[in-house]
């Protein structure tokens, strides 16, 4: 395919020809395809794509493989609104417009291109926040906040409209479903960011304060530090520990906000109202002042302001969380041990910690720092969850006011005599939450014996977004 073919097809009045914006959407993602599959170079390819990118008033800076979207959007900000949403469905109009999906396709491969060419050798810290920015604009481009996809600190996740725009890639087809694709891109660039963190010398990394300075914090980074956290020392150690504390206040900022926003207990209107004016209830006001109304003034006068209730009814309920800390349990222990740092906070909630593999840790005196708890678990080795019900079973002395969340694989030795506590919790009518692993890429990974066994109990394994968990537990202790 000529370069000419390509790119200056078109009437001798100059009208471009039909298929001229197709045959260019098309050599961005050939080049695209070639550059993801094969480290070397296509010259024609290359040259093409010059030759598309500068025709339609495009940085030639978006083909250069070593320049981050970030700078691309430096030094040209009026991109900066076509990356954001760059691959979220548009409203349905009247034809296709092939000029803009060439347009579209030059920024999409520009993005994908830097998320998904990783290369390979050692990883340096500027290259791995290099990386988790790109991943953000990919993020971005999907119509979520950077971070979401990746299991981070994202919060609502994805905007209105339901689905990705395919940017062209399929003539006449509709744009795939976002929440089919969603689960798919969120497990590889957990998985890619994962990969470059172990081809990173992180040893070294935190050694240097200027190199541990640009690092980034992520499930992924999290993960190796607190599996390496026992073999650093000194300034190192002090890094890690600064870059665990600045991951665990920004997830637990995001997870207050979904707690402070789930639904809770009834109004208590045996506690009179606070009289600010917040609660002012000024549709009341008005209608029970109406019979002051002056219709030659026009004027209604006020005798009495009336408040909104605004105290809920709560009784003193029992939390225990019990996490198991094997090393596929990384993103579900950090996400529920700062959950259970929050309920801690919550007027007459009683939150209790256990940690286990095969032996069983109780971490209740520092269930309310979620960093302390953290620091002291141990990743990897066995699972036997028997040792953590031996602790976990004394503390049930209400079960009507206990809730007991098990966060687990559920891939244990002792199956069956595990089970049968489980569900002995659950018939003395404490609440028992069983919540599923996920892997520092996102996938996840649940015993299927167990998985049908809860089914079975009415008591069903809760997985994914940790927004259901919350739910589930606010509706219940407060």
């Amino acid at each position: 395919m000529s370069e000419v073919s390509v790119v200056e097809g078109g009437a001798e009045d100059g009208t471009p020809a039909p298929d001229s914006d197709e045959n260019r959407r098309q050599v961005l993602y050939w080049r695209l395809l070639a550059r993801l599959f094969d480290p070397e170079e296509q010259p024609s390819l290359e040259s093409a794509s010059v030759a598309v990118v500068e025709d339609i008033g495009l940085p030639v800076a978006l083909l250069d493989p070593a320049a981050s979207v970030d700078s691309v959007v430096q030094r040209h900000p009026e991109l900066t609104a076509e990356f954001d949403g760059l691959m979220t469905p548009e409203p349905d109009a009247d034809g296709r417009d092939r000029a803009a999906e060439v347009r579209r396709a030059a920024l999409a491969s520009k993005v994908l291109l830097n998320v998904f060419s990783t290369g390979n050798g050692t990883v340096t810290a500027e290259q791995l926040a290099r990386w988790q920015s790109d991943a953000g604009w990919l993020e971005r481009a999907l119509g979520c906040r950077p971070g979401d996809l990746r299991g981070g600190r994202g919060g609502a996740g994805r905007t209105a409209g339901g689905g990705v725009s395919p940017t062209g890639t399929g003539v006449g087809t509709p744009a795939p479903d976002l929440s089919r694709l969603i689960p798919e891109f969120g497990p590889e660039l957990g998985s890619i960011e994962a990969g470059l963190v172990r081809r990173m010398h992180l040893r070294e990394v935190l050694a240097d304060p200027a190199l541990a300075s640009r690092l980034t914090p992520s499930m992924s980074l999290i993960e190796q530090l607190l599996r390496d956290k026992n073999n650093l020392s000194g300034v190192a150690l002090a890094n890690a520990k600064a870059l665990i504390r600045r991951y665990v206040d920004e997830v637990t900022e995001v997870l207050r906000t979904q707690v402070e926003k789930a639904s809770v207990g009834e109004l208590d209107r045996s506690v009179p109202p606070k009289r600010v004016f917040r609660n002012l209830d000024l549709d009341r006001t008005i209608w029970k002042n109406l019979t002051n109304w002056d219709p030659e003034g026009e004027r209604l006068y006020v005798d009495r302001l009336y408040y909104r209730h605004t105290s809920r009814k709560t009784t003193p309920q029992r939390l225990i969380v019990v996490v198991d800390q094997s090393g596929s349990m990384v993103d579900s222990m950090v996400n529920c041990t700062i959950l259970a740092s929050i309920f801690a906070g919550l007027p007459k909630v009683d939150v209790h910690l256990i940690a286990y593999d095969t032996q069983a840790l109780d971490l209740t005196p520092w269930a309310h720092d979620p960093f302390e708890t953290l620091l002291r678990t141990q990743l990897g080795g066995g699972t036997d969850g028997t040792v953590a019900m031996a602790l976990a079973q004394p503390k049930i002395t209400e079960p009507r006011n206990t809730v007991v969340v098990w966060i687990s694989d559920f891939y244990e030795w002792r199956t069956d005599e595990l089970f049968e506590s489980m569900a002995a919790i659950h018939r003395s009518g404490a609440k028992f939450i069983p919540v599923g692993s996920v892997t520092s890429s996102g996938r996840g990974s649940v015993n299927p014996w167990f998985r049908e066994k809860f089914k079975d109990l009415g008591t069903p394994v809760i997985s994914g977004h940790i927004k259901k968990l919350v739910h589930e537990l606010k509706t219940f202790l407060t």
